[in-house]
């Protein structure tokens, strides 16, 4: 058979490429997934309990972008939650991102808008150009709710400290002047009411699109015909390493099934002290499940595995621009996705761009 496109990768640039090719186009698109599943990081599934885990840690989907989550609600409704962190900073637990709340529990006095930016006013460190993570926030609330909220943190996340890492590595992270304790202020944001995997299943549930799991792509570019191809995998894998490898940060998990309804106050809580684990999620908030037992999960960052997040550094930055410049040399093969494009992206972000791929292969052919 002769596919119109193959497609390395079933997360969300691969789904969302699929179906728009597939139902938007009508061709005939394989495509090809290492992973025994769909989904990408955003995979969940129900455990041996009935409860429904998601295997790499919480993934909320949250956007401003009206057009994007218009197009990911044709295949799900929405169950409603509105994502909110807590943190365990020494002996109190506290919202963020930080908020008017989050100081009058440290410091146990009250404090307005005003008085908040006075506080900072007081603490912030002047920086006269900000060249990493540390320096967005010290230049911001100082050095003392740096190292309790992001220093450790960052280290235990990272595998790096803040002042080794891009400025954007930060400044995801706002500061809040009043009480709102919504971790995005997206006016869109919620977890697919079935869940993420019956969502990208609908997505791609055209007999256009051939699925195969289990399935490096390798395998299949030499033995099946096809003209284009869109590969959402690391950038430095595809081009056999050939500049040296781009490190990308992974993740390890532990899970827990507990006899409790509630094990936590949110669904998630930070720990940036000295504890080895980043977070620990609670799913049934994300979820809002209804179940006598509860699944929670201690998060880990390693230096190894699954590749998750782009490791963001100056250095790396200037590799992947040699990756890139190789890309731009190829015709019909396109890069999308965190991987592929070495940035950290939000789940939207890559939706957004995997739609104007999509729209650029529409009008161009």
């Amino acid at each position: 058979m002769v596919y119109d496109c193959l497609i390395v990768g079933a997360g969300w640039a691969g789904c969302v490429l699929a179906e728009r090719l597939a139902n938007g186009l009508g061709q005939k698109v394989l495509l090809v997934e290492r992973s025994n599943h769909i989904g990408g990081n955003a995979h969940d599934f129900v455990d041996a309990h009935g409860l429904v885990v998601q295997k790499y840690g919480p993934h909320i989907f949250h956007t401003r972008l009206r057009p994007v989550w218009d197009y990911v609600s044709r295949f799900t409704d929405w169950n409603g939650y509105v994502h909110r962190v807590l943190a365990q900073v020494a002996d109190r637990v506290v919202c963020l991102p930080i908020n008017l709340d989050t100081l009058e529990r440290l410091y146990g006095r009250p404090f307005t808008a005003e008085q908040a930016r006075a506080f900072y006013a007081e603490r912030r460190v002047p920086i006269e150009k900000i060249e990493n993570a540390r320096d967005v926030v010290v230049s911001q609330i100082g050095q003392e709710l740096y190292e309790l909220f992001y220093e450790n943190y960052t280290k235990k996340l990272w595998g790096l400290y803040p002042h080794d890492l891009a400025p954007q590595v930060t400044r995801r992270v706002p500061i809040r002047f009043d009480r709102d304790t919504r971790y995005f202020d997206d006016p869109c944001q919620g977890v697919p009411k079935d869940g993420f995997t019956p969502m990208f299943e609908r997505m791609i549930a055209s007999p256009d699109i051939t699925v195969r799991l289990g399935t490096d792509y390798r395998s299949v570019a030499t033995s099946e015909r096809f003209g284009r191809l869109i590969y959402t995998g690391p950038i430095d894998e595809y081009f056999d390493y050939t500049y040296g490898r781009l490190p990308y940060r992974s993740l390890a998990f532990r899970f827990e099934t507990l006899d409790v309804e509630r094990f936590q106050d949110a669904g998630v809580v930070n720990y940036p002290g000295e504890q080895d684990y980043i977070r620990i999620t609670e799913f049934k908030h994300l979820t809002l499940q209804k179940h006598p037992k509860t699944t929670i999960c201690y998060e880990y960052g390693a230096a190894e595995g699954r590749p998750c997040y782009p490791v963001l550094t100056e250095a790396n930055r200037q590799l992947c621009e040699r990756y890139k410049a190789r890309a731009d040399e190829l015709e019909r093969v396109h890069f999308v996705g965190r991987l592929a494009q070495y940035e950290y992206l939000n789940m939207d972000q890559v939706v957004e761009r995997a739609l104007a791929l999509y729209e650029e292969i529409r009008t161009d052919g």
